[in-house]
């Protein structure tokens, strides 16, 4: 969907009256990613937040606004409260997905043009341990990139339990 999306006739090109073919830009690739990866946890986040929301107490929401709260203390008061938990869940599982950013979109969106910006540890470890048959350094490149990640959800969830009143994952 991205490579239609973004291709030279694509309508990303067609609004701007150009024929730049932005797949195969290397500084184009991670502005693509990381919008692609909002765009798709933006329907699954929506999602989370909305039944979290549902929870909020609506004869609070109701006495906030009778006793004269504004937008934003509304949200402070009542909403946040609610979805709290949930971002807190949310936080940690992100965290924890930084050092194993996804393989598939990665290599789908990878070139010949624009390697030299979309090689991460996961397409590295494939190459390396599939396609060159280095067995024993692709381990250990991807078991150091488990650790780093067990390290940084670890430090992130101690974090979150200082700020949130002792309530980690």
């Amino acid at each position: 969907m991205v490579r239609i999306f973004l291709s030279v006739t694509g309508p990303v090109n067609l609004a701007l009256g150009t024929s730049i073919n932005f797949m195969t830009m290397p500084s184009a690739f991670r502005t693509i990613y990381i919008a692609s990866g909002i765009w798709q946890g933006a329907g699954w986040a929506s999602i989370m937040y909305t039944a979290a929301l549902s929870n909020a107490s609506q004869e609070l929401k109701e006495a906030a606004i009778v006793d004269g709260a504004n937008i934003f203390q509304q949200i402070k008061t009542v909403e946040w409260p609610a979805i709290k938990d949930v971002a807190v869940i949310q936080f940690i599982l992100q965290a924890g997905n930084v050092m194993s950013v996804g393989f598939e979109k990665a290599y789908a969106l990878q070139t010949d043009l624009n390697l030299e910006t979309s090689e991460i540890i996961a397409t590295y470890v494939y190459k390396k341990g599939l396609l060159d048959g280095d067995y024993s350094f692709s381990t250990a490149v991807g078991l150091f990139n488990t650790v780093i990640n067990l390290i940084l959800l670890l430090t992130v969830n101690k974090v979150t339990e200082k700020l949130n009143d002792g309530k980690g994952l």
